[in-house]
């Protein structure tokens, strides 16, 4: 049986030369034991890890700011899977750019009203410098999401709020939309990419985050699923 939809993988490869947000390095990944160091016939390649909860395309679970919110092993998988739709602002954004309200309506008299219970991805194709840590980072200053927009998307009622660069919130501008959005119990998706990939309209993602007690951030495969023709 052909599976009804088509994957595309919305996640950046976990390297020790990526981008974090304090501009060091987040992720390393080591050998431990070489395939010569063991005895016998059976050989093993056997890695180490070191990194940061929040490290790549991750997810922010309400945790992270508040202490009585929910813990990434809290979120049931059937909350992970949502309809999703992208609000494409790549060819306005510059780095000093935020997403409006007028983004949103512009969207929405397009596409119609976004549904309940979606996720929104936010494609300022800022993702392009990836391969360019020190221009992704930027000294924290790139594309984000205004505290009006932010609220706009929650009185719609979404679950899950994306953008394709290291935050939707700059320090210089504090973290309104982390503030919002996990404390209404909201998930947030960072270093999303291949968003050129989706459509604005009619798919579904899937955020299958490494399932950690108490965490309260987790790298992620991020899947996004669109439906064969």
């Amino acid at each position: 049986m052909n599976f009804p939809y088509k994957l595309i993988d919305l996640t950046h490869t976990l390297d020790n030369s990526i981008p974090t947000w304090n501009g060091g390095c987040g992720f390393n990944h080591e050998l431990h034991i070489d395939y010569a160091d063991c005895e016998g016939e059976d050989k093993f390649r056997v890695m180490k890890m070191k990194m940061h909860a929040g490290i790549g395309t991750h997810m922010d679970a309400p945790r992270h700011c508040f202490p009585s919110g929910r813990c990434i092993h809290e979120f049931d998988l059937n909350e992970l899977c949502m309809p999703c739709v992208v609000i494409d602002i790549a060819s306005k954004c510059h780095e000093h750019y935020s997403l409006t309200p007028e983004d949103i309506a512009e969207f929405e008299s397009k596409h119609g009203t976004i549904n309940k219970n979606s996720c929104v991805m936010i494609k300022t194709g800022w993702s392009k410098f990836w391969d360019t840590p020190k221009k992704y980072h930027n000294n924290h200053v790139f594309p984000y999401i205004s505290s009006e927009a932010a609220k706009l998307l929650l009185e719609r009622d979404i679950s899950a709020l994306g953008i394709d660069t290291l935050s939707p919130d700059r320090p210089k501008n504090g973290f309104k939309v982390h503030q919002l959005f996990l404390g209404a119990g909201k998930i947030l998706i960072e270093n999303v990419t291949n968003l050129d990939n989706m459509p604005l309209i009619n798919s579904f993602i899937m955020v299958l985050p490494i399932k950690i007690k108490d965490g309260t951030e987790a790298p992620v495969r991020l899947l996004g699923l669109i439906k064969n023709k």
